[in-house]
């Protein structure tokens, strides 16, 4: 078991450095201020996660427990004030460089979500259960947000090509 949870928390701090440097990459190539701005609080947000999984993995390894960590509140209201300002979508083309790098962010964070909800769900120990759910939960605000931007950019093309159907 002990094996299975460090690697679990190797897995899941990788996870994180990934979409760290994805979104640190995205937001130095972005044209756009605001989407800069979105994809650096996004890795930001990821570096917050590496380091509190980095903190459980020490002390899973000295200890073979999680420990009771105060876990901070996401900045979900933050990026979505920032993404339903109009002259963003207006930005940000369906053909854009970061129109595909929120498409590959979507499918990187799905494959967050469904690691962490798994781990949570077969923990054992609480403070893991905890973690794991906080960690699924914050992935899900991701999750939500960029699929949101990107359907917003689907109909933004599909309207602008006349592409409706009525």
């Amino acid at each position: 078991m002990e094996n299975k949870t460090l690697e679990i928390l190797k897995m899941a701090i990788l996870m994180e450095r990934r979409g760290r440097a994805f979104y640190a990459k995205v937001a130095e190539q972005a044209q756009s201020a605001e989407v800069k701005e979105i994809f650096n609080i996004m890795a930001e947000e990821e570096y917050t996660h590496e380091q509190i999984l980095a903190t459980e993995f020490k002390n899973y390894s000295k200890a073979q427990n999680f420990t009771a960590i105060q876990l901070p509140e996401d900045n979900y209201n933050q990026i979505v004030s920032l993404i339903l300002n109009k002259d963003l979508k207006n930005k940000i083309s369906s053909a854009s460089f970061e129109a595909a790098a929120i498409s590959a962010a979507i499918d990187m964070e799905t494959k967050s979500i469904e690691v962490y909800a798994e781990r949570a769900k077969n923990a054992t120990d609480e403070n893991e259960k905890k973690l794991y759910q906080w960690l699924s939960e914050w992935e899900k605000g991701h999750h939500k947000i960029l699929l949101d931007l990107d359907n917003e950019l689907k109909e933004k093309i599909w309207f602008d090509n006349q592409f409706w159907p009525f």
